[in-house]
């Protein structure tokens, strides 16, 4: 038995199979101008319909003939009344399509279900599928800690109980770059960067219950950097502001839910949030940026099961 995946989110065009074991998935960043930050959903649709071709062969080259039995493709960004960005029209447009060649069932999900599923798939703890655990969800685009409830054939519940009241980590952490001249997407390039950091300064984010704002935090890093703080410093000052804000509010919610953390999202790849929240659950990095391989898991699981 053997799913395949899509997920086209507003930065990557992915596709993945998965056959209850192990998983292959192949992906591609939206290209996005030099000091720009992001892209137009109409420019992200174009963007996706262009690579799903090219991406859809290289995965069914390298599958048997005929071994596909169900589709999975994530259709908005999370599983809430009124969520939906015309993106992922795509990557359902051509679910929908080959579900209906091959005569095979269509699942949909959200994209955020997806990165929990994934995550949880790479990190080897599939077994807290059943239970209630919290997770982050740390991206380009939100900065959400969720109470989630499981079950064991993959259905997945999400409820936000903290994060971000404006920006997210992510866009903290692309202006960051781009005010280093660095290319978007900018995490790999500050993680990179704190290597030359041993330690340095932060902005001590005020963290109420399980809220914060980042947006003040970005005005410090700009101050920062005009103080004369180097590439590194500067860097370190953005990330660990982000990570202590994050590791407050994690620990103001286990207090009222003593739960296992799981870290989703394409920040939970930064090797920083990683040492720091070190006894939390992460999955491999590849597989916490946004990918499909969580949709072909929850697929996997939805067939098995029904």
């Amino acid at each position: 038995m053997r799913t395949v995946g899509f997920d086209t989110s507003n930065y990557t065009t992915s596709i993945a199979a998965f056959d209850g074991e192990g998983g292959e998935s192949v992906s591609r960043l939206l290209p996005v101008k030099t000091g720009e930050l992001g892209l137009r959903q109409s420019e992200a649709l174009f963007s996706h319909v262009k690579r799903l071709p090219e991406l859809s062969d290289r995965l069914f080259a390298r599958l048997p003939a005929g071994s596909v039995d169900t589709i999975g493709v994530s259709t908005r960004p999370r599983a809430v009344e009124g969520s939906y960005m015309p993106c992922f029209l795509a990557g359902e447009s051509q679910a929908r399509v080959l579900g209906a060649v091959l005569h095979v069932p269509v699942f949909s999900f959200s994209h955020q279900q997806g990165h929990i599923a994934a995550v949880l798939w790479s990190a080897g703890r599939l077994d807290l599928l059943g239970t209630d655990f919290l997770a982050w969800h740390l991206s380009g685009g939100t900065t959400e800690l969720l109470l989630v409830h499981t079950t064991s054939d993959g259905e997945i519940s999400c409820e936000k109980i903290g994060g971000t009241t404006d920006i997210s980590a992510g866009q903290l952490i692309d202006r960051t770059g781009q005010l280093l001249h660095f290319d978007f997407p900018a995490g790999k390039a500050l993680d990179a960067a704190c290597a030359d950091c041993a330690n340095g300064d932060w902005f001590r984010v005020k963290v109420r219950n399980c809220e914060f704002s980042l947006s003040g935090v970005e005005n410090q890093v700009q101050r920062f950097r005009q103080l004369g703080g180097s590439d590194a410093e500067t860097a370190w000052f953005a990330l660990r502001s982000v990570v202590e804000a994050v590791r407050a509010a994690t620990k103001n919610a286990q207090k009222a839910y003593p739960l296992p953390v799981v870290f989703s999202g394409g920040v939970a790849s930064n090797s920083m949030l990683r040492r720091m929240m070190s006894e939390a659950v992460f999955g491999a990095p590849q597989y916490s940026t946004d990918n499909a391989m969580g949709i072909a898991v929850l697929t996997w699981l939805r067939l098995q099961n029904n």
